[in-house]
């Protein structure tokens, strides 16, 4: 990032306000984006000092903010692969689906109420527009140039009228749209022209390019039908992008998992890794340095009988805790995880709401996760019990291992495990209270705003049950690898001792993405539509 800084101190930017850019999609998960990060990370290596923008993001894949706020995990990432601090601005409304047609709205990192799509759409949605524009002026007056991402689709023919993130933003902001399709799903042709179809004529005038993903095959075979799409429609395609296999870029959206194996064919990985999938998972993100590591393999569960005896089963974050422990209950998942620690797994582990899963009552007295005050039975591993509250806590934070704590890592001296550091997030509403101190330890201790350090998450003595509020535990480099490692020990297998570190990673899968992107997308054409000087310029 040092060059690109010193790219930017030579470039000659447009005066304010910033340059805009939309990028589109013909329906969800199309890679909007994937597609927008690598075009703000180009623009970066370009020179240019680029924020990205959501106006109205759907997703329980949160990210924190350096002062404690939560925006969609989207725009988290592509402000660090445009190598800037992540804002509330660049996603001022979050909504967090917690039931089948409810929401908690988050405005500006912050919960401001919850209400079902009707509400939302009659109540909520009225007084959006002077948020959403508020927030996207700040950042074209700080940057200079700012990527919109829309959601969904342009054409849902029953939500235009009160749309707020996609062309009616579009025509706010004076936006000229790129429009991504993904022809690994089929119909690409279909998609884009059927999208523009269903839009007004004034609309449509503001897509300026086509963008088409996740090709596989021979692009000479495409070419006939890119021929036809551009004389049929008047716009050019800007580029067809190449599948990129395992690309290690954390996913906003759950439904990546759709199609992951509960059982990974073929897999020669020596530690097995079971995470429970519930209706309401969220920062499932947190297990991906694990799915990186040469000996783990990481496998996402739906059924008790898909469960079998694993060496880790991990109970992950909820947007609600009680509704997926009443699915786990009716799945079958509490007896056969007991059989399955009886069998042979050597831990049960709970991440935010599977921690508080973990103990013996959920207490919501203020109905915070349900349609009424009550309280309902934890799993009783853990002598603990969570209180919801209407507050909710969002804040990073970092610390050290506890003195006795009881996780099982591998082999190192006290003074080794003292240097040993942790950092991560928290997201919760609730608080949990530990009932018996001689039947668990602490895992953590972690500093506090008072400068005094706080315990945080615990654990049976012997390591079997443990659970913890931090988000991003197993981003933790070392302290992941000896986890791994006193696993390996636990089987009889010896310790790798080695690991990598997973920003750098990161870093390396956002230059492989840019990479692709600008050997097959027109950059100069897309600077040209935004009215900027390219990389020649």
């Amino acid at each position: 990032m040092e060059k690109q800084a010193e790219q930017r101190a030579d470039r000659t930017v447009p005066q304010r306000p910033a340059a805009v850019l939309m990028i589109q999609g013909t329906a969800s998960d199309v890679g909007k984006s994937l597609v927008t990060a690598a075009i703000g990370r180009i623009m970066t290596q370009d020179g240019y000092r680029v924020a990205p923008y959501k106006s109205q993001n759907m997703a329980l894949n949160s990210y924190v903010t350096e002062d404690g706020r939560e925006i969609g995990r989207a725009q988290g990432m592509q402000a660090e692969a445009f190598g800037i601090t992540a804002t509330t601005d660049m996603n001022p409304i979050l909504l967090k689906p917690s039931g089948e047609m409810s929401a908690q709205i988050v405005v500006h990192g912050v919960p401001h109420t919850a209400l079902s799509a009707r509400e939302y759409r009659e109540k909520f949605l009225p007084e959006a527009k002077d948020t959403v524009l508020s927030a996207l002026g700040r950042l074209r007056d700080t940057y200079d140039a700012v990527l919109m991402e829309g959601a969904g689709s342009p054409a849902e023919i029953n939500l235009k009228a009160r749309d707020i993130v996609n062309m009616n933003l579009a025509g706010w902001a004076d936006a000229p749209v790129l429009l991504v399709a993904d022809i690994d799903r089929g119909g690409v042709f279909a998609f884009l022209v059927g999208t523009l179809e269903l839009l007004e004529p004034h609309e449509r005038a503001r897509v300026k390019g086509f963008i088409i993903n996740k090709f596989r095959g021979d692009l000479s075979l495409l070419q006939p039908g890119l021929d036809w799409l551009e004389e049929r429609t008047g716009i050019p395609v800007l580029g067809v992008l190449p599948f990129l296999p395992q690309l290690r870029i954390e996913a906003e959206d759950s439904v990546v998992l759709e199609g992951a194996p509960a059982r990974p064919s073929g897999s020669t990985k020596e530690l097995d890794i079971a995470v429970i999938r519930y209706p309401r998972i969220s920062n499932f993100t947190d297990f991906d340095p694990l799915q990186d590591e040469p000996d783990a393999s990481v496998r996402y569960v739906s059924s008790a009988l898909e469960l079998g005896t694993p060496d880790v089963i991990i109970l992950p974050g909820t947007k609600n805790t009680a509704a997926d422990l009443a699915f786990l209950r009716h799945q079958g998942f509490p007896e056969a995880i007991a059989q399955a620690l009886r069998q042979g797994t050597l831990q049960l582990a709970g991440i935010c709401g599977g921690y508080q899963m973990l103990g013996q009552k959920l207490l919501d007295p203020d109905a915070v996760e349900s349609a009424e005050p009550g309280e309902s039975d934890g799993l009783g591993y853990l002598p603990l019990s969570t209180v919801f509250l209407q507050h909710k806590t969002t804040v990073r934070v970092q610390g050290v291992l506890a003195e006795g704590h009881p996780l099982r890592l591998s082999r190192a001296s006290r003074a080794e495990e003292a240097d040993t550091t942790v950092s991560g997030y928290e997201i919760h509403m609730g608080t949990t209270a530990n009932h018996d101190s001689a039947a668990v330890r602490s895992l953590f201790r972690l500093a506090g705003e008072d400068g005094h350090e706080q315990p945080e998450g615990w654990g049976t003595p012997d390591g079997r049950i443990w659970g913890t509020y931090l988000h991003g535990l197993f981003h933790n480099d070392e302290l992941r690898r000896r986890w791994l490692d006193g696993i390996r020990e636990a089987k009889g297998l010896p310790p790798l001792a080695v690991t990598f570190s997973a920003a750098a990673l990161r870093e390396q899968e956002f230059d492989r993405l840019a990479s692709s992107v600008r050997d097959n997308l027109n950059m100069e054409a897309v600077y040209t539509i935004m009215g900027l000087p390219g990389k020649e310029g």
